[in-house]
């Protein structure tokens, strides 16, 4: 004999679970086809993605190419990981700090393209959109003050000296193979490039692996924005506030966590901007949350720096904690400041609520913002030869 109240929780139970179930496959695809951009960027542009690094011949220079390489490659961890290389291999640091500065800026595009996934429901885009951009113009607004900053007095570089010196010479801390995500949606991706290199070119099917990553994000999202609406209620919304929502502390040490562990700070803002999204958490709430992002991805950088050897290691460690300094300074000065901390949020809401209203604006500002203007002040500053 079964028990009426027994058997219906037993089914809610199992309800649950395969929701859940569902929640974290639509969170392995959403990696995979993040990753499915990256690698098709990779395969489209070829040897022309890492070519760009020569153009940078001066601050400026760096600075675009620092964002559009990492716009191309889509991870701020392996774009400053090959900055650090580059140092080693004799490039200025001088010519290096606005590199990782544009890193910073160039990362943001992922977590803007995801949130593209809610563009069908109006508010729920527009929040999304503001939880989004919130990430480009808090890095926007620092390198307006930092990069005049270091051209003028050359702290970042004197600090990230300093702490070189500390570093140097404790023995290399490298884990250059330790990455929680890669091993995870390495083999997927593969599947799919080496299936679709047997009938194509090279650059054909990375552009195939581009446009193939954005529609399958935009179906993603749209099952995971209907599954977080279910589930977040209750315990699990209790819990997920507990981390990220109960203060900007709390935000920010989150953040900073999860991406030390995934290493990607694309993959962790890209992760929250479906909540905010849903309303789960607001814009001021995920705000510190994507500035512990920026902390976190630093430390790719620092280990694969403790591997170099050579008259210019200590150059290298130098670069890498540069990155770390930026990105704590930027959090304690802008953040800081009520009056600088409200700009960024201000900027992502009112482009936001124009987005709402014409979707156009959305494609134009990805665009403009990561490729089209970056591009345009590479080939002037080449034409003048600077």
């Amino acid at each position: 004999m079964t028990v009426p109240g027994v058997e219906k929780s037993s089914s809610s139970t199992r309800s649950l679970l395969l929701d859940w179930g569902l929640v974290v496959l639509l969170v392995y695809l959403l990696l995979v086809a993040v990753s499915l951009i990256g690698t098709g960027f990779k395969a489209a542009a070829g040897e022309n993605a890492r070519t760009l690094f020569a153009f940078a011949v001066n601050p400026v220079a760096g600075l675009v190419i620092g964002t559009l390489a990492t716009a191309l490659i889509q991870s701020s961890s392996t774009v400053t990981s090959i900055i650090v290389g580059l140092v080693a291999g004799g490039l200025p640091v001088g010519i290096a700090i606005p590199m990782v500065m544009g890193a910073n800026i160039g990362t943001t595009i992922t977590n803007t393209i995801v949130s593209l996934g809610h563009v069908r429901e109006g508010d729920e885009f527009r929040r999304a959109y503001a939880a989004a951009t919130i990430h480009d113009f808090f890095n926007l607004l620092c390198v307006l003050i930092f990069l005049p900053l270091e051209i003028a007095t050359g702290f970042l570089a004197k600090t990230g000296y300093m702490l070189a010196g500390f570093v140097e010479g404790a023995g290399s801390m490298s884990i250059k193979e330790y990455n929680v995500i890669k091993p995870i949606v390495k083999p997927a991706v593969h599947l799919v490039q080496d299936a679709l290199q047997h009938g194509m070119t090279e650059m054909t099917a990375g552009v195939t692996m581009i446009a193939g990553g954005i529609l399958m994000i935009v179906v993603v999202i749209t099952m995971l924005s209907r599954l977080l609406k279910k589930l977040m209620v209750g315990k699990a919304k209790e819990m997920l506030h507990k981390s990220v929502g109960r203060g900007p502390l709390s935000g920010l040490v989150s953040g900073t966590a999860l991406t030390v562990f995934v290493q990607s700070s694309s993959t962790t803002t890209s992760l929250i901007v479906p909540l905010a999204g849903n309303g789960v958490f607001s814009l001021r709430q995920v705000y510190p949350f994507t500035l512990g992002a920026n902390i976190g991805t630093c430390i790719t950088a620092i280990l694969a720096a403790t591997a170099v050897t050579g008259p210019n290691a200590v150059f290298a460690l130098e670069i890498a904690f540069v990155h770390l300094c930026y990105n704590v300074f930027g959090v304690v000065l802008v953040y800081g400041i009520p009056f600088l901390r409200n700009l960024p949020v201000m900027a992502s809401e009112r482009l936001a609520e124009r987005t709402a209203q014409n979707k156009v604006y959305a494609l134009a500002y990805i665009v403009a913002v990561f490729f089209l203007i970056p591009g345009t002040l590479i080939a002037f500053s080449h034409w003048l030869g600077l």
